[in-house]
C-alpha cells in the first residue's frame, strides 16, 4: 500500500507536468515594454530661428556604460514645436521605436512637466503626477486612433529667461488610457529629466 500511496502521486505529478508545458497552453506576449536608449528632441521654432536639438544617448541600455544628455537651450519668447525620435540601437540593433509607438498610440502617452514660469503657453507645471490629467495643460498635436493625446508632437512658447528643468514621460498603458488615465497608471518606458535653459 505504501508503494501505491507514492506512486500515484508520482504519476499525477508527470502527467500535470506534461499537460501543463503544452506549447497551446502558452500565452502571446502582447504590448511589451519597448527598449529605448536613444531620444532625440526637436525643437522648431515657428520663425526663421535655429533649430534646437537635445539628445539622451545610453550606449548599453541597463548597462554599465554611462549616458549622456545635452541640454535644452531655447530662445526666450519664442514658439516651438517639439517633436521626438526614440531608438533602440543597443548592441547591433538600429530600431525606430518612434513607429512602434505611432503604430500603438492607443496603448501609449507622453506626459510632461516642467518648471513653472518657463513657458508662457503651456502655463502652470505639466501633467505628471496622481490626478494631475489635464490635456488643456499640455499642447498635444498628435492624437491616437480615440482621439486621445499621443505627444510625439507638441507646441510650446516660451516665457522671459529663465532655467529650470523639463520632464517627460512615456507611459506604456495597454488597455488602460483613457481619458482619465494618469503617470500612475501602467509601466513608464521613458522617465527623463532634462536642464533646460530659456535665454
Amino acid at each position: 500500500m505504501k508503494v501505491l500511496r507514492i506512486t500515484i502521486p508520482v504519476l499525477l505529478l508527470f502527467t500535470v507536468l506534461f499537460t501543463s508545458c503544452s506549447d497551446d497552453d502558452v500565452p502571446e506576449a502582447e504590448n511589451e515594454e519597448e527598449v529605448i536608449n536613444q531620444i532625440t528632441l526637436t525643437f522648431t521654432p515657428s520663425e526663421g530661428t535655429e533649430v534646437v536639438t537635445a539628445t539622451y544617448y545610453d550606449p548599453d541600455g541597463e548597462g554599465t556604460e554611462k549616458p549622456t544628455q545635452d541640454d535644452i537651450v531655447l530662445k526666450a519668447n519664442t514658439e516651438y514645436t517639439l517633436t521626438m525620435s526614440l531608438k533602440n540601437t543597443v548592441g547591433d540593433e538600429n530600431e525606430d521605436i518612434t513607429e512602434e509607438i505611432k503604430e500603438e498610440s492607443d496603448a501609449h502617452m507622453f506626459f510632461f512637466g516642467f518648471t513653472e514660469g518657463l513657458f508662457s503657453d503651456p502655463q502652470g507645471t505639466g501633467n505628471i503626477g496622481a490626478g494631475n490629467r489635464d490635456d488643456k495643460d499640455i499642447n498635444y498635436e498628435d492624437k491616437d486612433v480615440n482621439s486621445l493625446p499621443l505627444g510625439l508632437t507638441t507646441t510650446w512658447t516660451t516665457a522671459e529667461a529663465k532655467s529650470g528643468n523639463f520632464r517627460i514621460i512615456l507611459k506604456h498603458q495597454p488597455n488602460l488610457k483613457s481619458e482619465s488615465t494618469t503617470t500612475e497608471d501602467g509601466q513608464s518606458d521613458v522617465d527623463l529629466n532634462w536642464k533646460i535653459e530659456i535665454k
